[in-house]
């Protein structure tokens, strides 16, 4: 992963609300959460929402998709994991030490009745 790239995501998350959006969306799993919610489980103007969740959308952290006549915003946990790889590259200066996690979040129900 390039460096800039991690720079833009760590700049995305680097605002209270986009924070806490990215950590509702990491708990939600794939199934993910419509706009809306996430505006109001935050305590956000939905105009605000949008400009974040853009925000979060360019830095590759979130995917969204059209459900019905919702916007249903997801965590990219690939995109989580790189960064949190990145960041942990060569940890333990080179030496010996436990792999870094990485999430993986359950298949969701609703896929694997389709």
């Amino acid at each position: 992963m390039e460096a800039a790239t991690v720079i833009q995501a760590l700049a995305a998350l680097a605002q209270e609300n986009r924070l806490a959006v990215f950590r509702l969306l990491v708990q939600a799993g794939p199934e993910g959460m419509p706009a809306g919610a996430l505006a109001e489980a935050v305590g956000a103007p939905a105009s605000s929402m949008s400009f974040h969740l853009a925000q979060l959308a360019n830095a590759g952290l979130v995917s969204q998709r059209r459900q019905s006549r919702s916007i249903i915003y997801s965590a990219d946990y690939a995109a989580m994991n790189d960064v949190l790889a990145y960041l942990m590259e060569n940890c333990c200066g080179g030496g010996e030490c436990a792999p870094a996690a990485s999430c993986v979040p359950p298949v969701s129900q609703a896929k694997d009745a389709a």
